[in-house]
């Protein structure tokens, strides 16, 4: 039987030990995520350095052209190049979705950590009003927030949010579960620890790997879901260049400007593919 190192806590050694972050390997696939998100944080940042072209003012002469050498992605029925505007278009796109999920993760966290940590009463009443949230559909809990709120992207934002939050506290509500039963925080409890110190030392840590790696995967939902309100006409009003709102604005020329609706759509369809692979390598570093 092995015994522990002189001057090692038995209390931390556990905690350490259980979630370990795993060093990641070298993946092509991974690469090509964090480069397409770091890519479109850029945009978000400095636009102008990617784009000589107005995001909102078209080109008098210039209404629909096909993808070409001064317009990479094509121009719209206005004349704004299209390329310039789904650059501009990614600061409200990913401040956005920054806002819901950050909004999901401090009050679905915080409403997981008071129910799994609390137990008893506290924890039935939190999972019934979360499961109550869950039995909504997205979308529509989102309109509702809409409706009470107003349009615009920070009511989109909110509204995206909100729905996330039962998310949120179901999965830190599984990981307080999982770790306050742990033989640490029993062994904690048993040396005279208190319930708040305890929570704070070592039960949060522990729990916020996993939720940290959903956040990933909620980022790129969040950035779908605000791009489906405003295609519906529920978020950012126009000439805002917001990445839903170009997809709507282009889908009654589909059929003689293709271009319209497809590259903006495939932006939002690499965002989200990237933050979904960038939350599967999060996942698989903490087990």
């Amino acid at each position: 039987m092995s015994s522990l190192p002189l001057g090692k806590s038995t209390l931390s050694l556990p905690a350490t030990q259980r979630r370990r972050w795993k060093p990641a390997r070298l993946q092509p696939g991974l690469i090509i995520a964090w480069l397409v998100i770091a890519t479109v944080i850029l945009w978000a940042i400095a636009p102008g350095w990617f784009t000589g072209y107005s995001g909102t003012e078209g080109i008098a002469g210039a209404q629909r052209l096909a993808p070409q050498a001064g317009h990479w992605l094509g121009t719209d029925q206005l004349g704004r190049d299209v390329y310039a505007r789904i650059v501009y278009g990614a600061s409200h796109s990913l401040s956005g979705a920054l806002v819901a999920v950050a909004l999901g993760l401090v009050f679905g966290t915080a409403l997981g950590l008071a129910a799994g940590a609390s137990g008893g009463i506290v924890d039935a009443i939190v999972m019934r009003i979360n499961d109550v949230l869950l039995s909504i559909p997205g979308l529509l809990l989102s309109l509702s927030v809409i409706i009470l709120l107003g349009f615009g992207t920070v009511h989109a934002a909110i509204a995206v949010g909100v729905t996330s939050v039962a998310n949120f506290a179901r999965l830190a509500r599984a990981e307080v579960v999982l770790v306050r039963h742990s033989d640490y925080v029993e062994a904690a409890y048993g040396s005279g620890g208190t319930f708040f110190s305890i929570l704070w030392r070592h039960i949060l840590p522990n729990s916020l790997t996993s939720v940290i790696a959903f956040s990933a995967l909620q980022f790129g939902s969040a950035i779908l879901a605000i791009s489906t309100l405003s295609f519906l006409g529920y978020g950012t009003p126009p000439p805002t260049p917001e990445w839903g709102l170009l997809i709507a604005e282009g889908r009654n020329y589909i059929s003689t400007a293709w271009w319209l609706t497809t590259f903006p759509g495939v932006v939002v369809v690499l965002v989200v593919l990237s933050a979904n692979r960038i939350s599967q390598s999060l996942r698989r570093r903490t087990r």
